[in-house]
């Protein structure tokens, strides 16, 4: 990757946010299990950073991938992994179709807000019974006149208790399951949106994380991204976004970690000598810096082939399989290394060993993962190929 002076200057403007309006206050939006998403997601609407590779008819700057993936990365710098996932959310899952499909009118109502940051999203796929297996969902929306009336239900839902509208992926038809599906625009304070309480998680806890009921919910057919039908579609190509994102937002943070317990193990001394003097320390933490550069190779190259216009299915989903691995390998391998100290909840490293569990399941877990790379390999079995 050649990154320019304006892809350093969005890293900048990001991180002087970071540093001055969200790593302040990590440790109280933790205790809380919030933070305030229309108050920081406005601010990072005025700097621009919500809609970086969005269209500018509708408040974005146009820019290409690269950008919104320079941003993605520079994310990792946050003291926690619930508020960079939600603006993740807000940013490569839950409005990529829409700036890429949605009608100017859709785009006018929900995507120009979102990208203000006067509008939080949320992202509808995940269900009690179908998590990964997206063709599997129940949730359905059938046409009566001009509306979709909708009944079903969604799990895990981040940005739930403080979104706007949620991406709602459907059955809106009796065909194959990947051809009867469609995208919809769903306002929460729809009637018949019911928000179960936020869930109390190992993890990522300023994340507002919900189940979502919906009784006989009616929307315009107007609000369908796209064309009905083609929902599943749609989601596949925000999943490459997705976990493009998820990857790359990985690295930062395993480097922090690193580097954190890199200067504790300096200072700590058991038997009269730093625990950084032992070679099986540094010389671990020099794997562990090495398997975190892998990721942002991967990554970087998985950037490429997408400004060129290339299916980077395998790519991504490789990504993610790494970054999801080397996060647990960095965050345990380091934690160890703290004793007795990495064992405290307020612990740094202890927080991003409980964050960075989520990262090999959401958002399609490794065996997904590496369903899809087999796949794209050709070595599933026979009856899988079809």
């Amino acid at each position: 990757m050649l990154f320019t002076q304006e892809h350093d200057e969005i890293r900048r403007t990001l991180r002087t946010i970071i540093e001055k309006d969200i790593n302040p206050h990590v440790e109280a939006w933790e205790e809380a299990g919030q933070f305030p998403a229309h108050e920081m997601f406005k601010k990072l609407g005025n700097a621009g950073l919500l809609g970086i590779n969005k269209p500018t008819a509708f408040g974005g700057m146009g820019l290409d991938y690269s950008y919104a993936f320079a941003m993605a990365e520079e994310l990792g710098g946050i003291d926690c992994g619930s508020v960079p996932m939600a603006i993740g959310v807000q940013t490569d899952m839950a409005t990529p179709a829409l700036a890429r499909y949605g009608s100017d009118e859709l785009r006018r109502e929900f995507l120009a807000p979102s990208i203000a940051g006067d509008y939080v999203a949320c992202l509808g796929v995940s269900e009690t019974g179908a998590g990964s297996d997206v063709a599997s969902i129940k949730t359905t929306a059938r046409r009566v006149g001009d509306d979709w009336v909708i009944d079903g239900g969604k799990m895990w839902t981040t940005n739930g208790a403080q979104a706007d509208w949620m991406c709602l992926l459907a059955n809106t038809g009796d065909g194959p399951a990947h051809k009867n599906k469609s995208l919809i625009i769903l306002p929460m304070k729809t009637r018949g949106v019911q928000i179960v309480a936020t869930m109390d998680k190992l993890g990522m806890r300023s994340s507002d994380t919900v189940q979502t009921f919906f009784d006989n919910v009616k929307v315009p057919v107007r609000h369908t991204i796209g064309q009905p039908g083609l929902g599943f579609i749609y989601q596949m190509q925000q999943f490459q976004e997705e976990r493009l994102w998820g990857a790359v937002s990985a690295v930062v943070g395993m480097e922090k970690t690193i580097d954190r317990t890199v200067e504790y193990t300096r200072e700590r001394k058991v038997f009269g000598r730093p625990l950084l003097d032992n070679q099986v320390i540094h010389f671990r933490l020099a794997e562990l810096r090495t398997e975190v550069e892998l990721v942002r190779s991967l990554c970087y190259r998985a950037c490429e082939e997408y400004l060129d216009g290339k299916d980077v299915t395998m790519l991504a989903s490789m990504a993610k399989l790494k970054a999801g691995r080397a996060l647990r390998l960095v965050t345990d391998a380091c934690i160890q290394y703290w004793g007795g100290a990495g064992y405290l909840w307020e612990n740094p490293v202890a927080r991003s060993f409980r964050d960075s569990r989520l990262a090999s399941i959401g958002g399609g877990a490794d065996e997904v993962m590496l369903q899809i790379i087999s796949k794209l390999m050709g070595t599933l079995p026979r009856l899988e190929n079809r």
